[in-house]
């Protein structure tokens, strides 16, 4: 096995690794390596495995559908896990959201969003938002902000993309200057007024086909918006006719303590993107809209050869079964609360935390110079590899590399949480220095 990293070198350099192991297997919350360490996976292969690695019913569906088919194009014919993956979708969904397209990627979806949103419209432009990730497509490129490694060298990239401020509280610079009027439980609206002034001032409402957000932000940092920021874009959507686009791929199945992070906030989208925890690390996305927007698309107009993998689709059939059996929802907003408190706790003992914030099993902790918010990304990145060295995997994100996301399988249980906690309470204590 150890010759085996001979053959690392021909990976291009743009797939950076956290760890110098080659994993072997992997079970529930854990992966070994080829020298069989256990490491305490809380990356979860980033918001994919939310039925934890190789849950038993995953994986006998995976073996059952690969005896039978395992691949036949969905334009050709249907078949029945395709048809399966339909009716449990369609149970967790809001009935308004009665039509599916299938693909493979969270960028897949993103990009035949909104090329759907352009033809029911017949409009061009889309409002996204600051610290944003919807991958790393040109058009996806086009609609993230959240670092300039995913655009740079890119450029020109998509016409027609428009930037406002996200519900970023802990960053609002309002909030910063008069904390007694802005903030996240005060009733601000300084976000949802910066996008009815994009509506006036750079793209105008007759011009702009969707907004597209995602209820948490990921990658950006783990952003947590107050409900009223979700609620306004829905209420600007409606006034103008422009659709609302919700970006569940990280946020969706279970992870905030929902099936759907936008469930939180009292609102229905639009169109709705599914991606990574759909299918438990098989490749499988997914677009839900009603009938008359879907039927806006001509035919052909979006597609893939592998898009509805017989197996993937199986795969996702079988997650969705065990996140609705096993409460695995009910387990991340359990957990999730324990997982803040005790987060909160630490904050106070460390200056160097700023921040704690998150939806269930979906968390992020912001490191900041003490006694100040000037973003502290040496500190997270250390705390990140003593927590590695550990045997905890972990993961940063954020535009300025500075947070710490927690995003563990919902099958985690309170040894599983505990024993992550002391691992990071350690790894504060390791780099006090930094």
């Amino acid at each position: 096995m150890e010759n085996l990293k001979d053959s690392a070198p021909l990976l291009t350099k743009a797939v950076p690794h956290l760890v110098d192991s080659i994993f072997v297997r992997g079970e529930g919350a854990y992966v070994w390596d080829h020298s069989d360490k256990r490491y305490l996976d809380f990356t979860s292969g980033i918001g994919v495995t939310n039925t934890g690695h190789c849950h038993p019913k995953v994986v006998a569906a995976i073996h059952e559908q690969a005896d039978l088919l395992v691949h036949t194009h969905q334009n050709t014919a249907f078949h029945r896990p395709l048809l399966q993956l339909l009716e449990v979708l369609h149970e967790i969904t809001p009935p308004e959201l009665d039509t599916y397209y299938f693909a493979n990627s969270g960028a897949e979806v993103v990009e035949g969003a909104v090329k759907l949103a352009r033809q029911a419209t017949g409009r061009t432009n889309i409002i996204a938002f600051q610290y944003s990730f919807h991958g790393r497509t040109v058009m996806t490129m086009s609609l993230s902000s959240s670092k300039t490694i995913y655009r740079g060298g890119y450029q020109p990239l998509m016409p027609g993309v428009f930037f406002a401020p996200y519900a970023y509280c802990y960053r609002c610079p309002m909030a910063e200057a008069d904390p007694e009027k802005f903030g996240f439980d005060k009733d601000c609206t300084w976000p949802l007024d910066q996008v009815e002034f994009l509506l006036k001032s750079q793209t105008s409402p007759e011009e702009t086909a969707a907004i597209l957000v995602e209820p948490v932000i990921g990658e950006g940092g783990y952003i947590v918006p107050p409900p009223r920021f979700l609620q306004g874009l829905r209420k600007i959507c409606d006034k103008q006719e422009i659709l609302l686009i919700i970006d569940e791929i990280q946020s969706g199945f279970g992870r905030t303590g929902r099936f759907f992070a936008f469930e939180h906030f009292g609102i229905i989208p639009d169109i709705l993107l599914m991606a990574k925890g759909i299918a438990s690390g098989m490749p499988l996305s997914c677009v839900a809209s009603r009938r008359e927007i879907m039927d806006a698309s001509s035919p052909g107009s979006h597609g893939g050869t592998y898009g509805g993998n017989a197996v993937a689709c199986a795969a996702a059939v079988a997650s969705i079964n065990v996140l609705k059996e096993e409460n695995l929802p009910e387990n991340a907003a359990r957990l999730g609360k324990k997982l803040l408190n005790r987060l909160q706790e630490l904050k106070e003992k460390h200056p160097c935390i700023g921040d704690v914030r998150g939806l269930g099993l979906m968390v992020g902790v912001e490191f900041v110079q003490p006694g100040t918010r000037i973003p502290h990304a040496a500190k997270a990145k250390a705390v990140q590899k003593a927590c590695v060295d550990n045997g905890m995997l972990i993961l940063t994100c954020g535009s300025y590399e500075n947070v710490i996301r927690w995003i563990p399988p919902l099958v985690i249980n309170e040894d599983h949480l505990d024993e992550g906690l002391s691992i990071f309470e350690g790894a504060l204590k390791k780099t006090a220095n930094i």
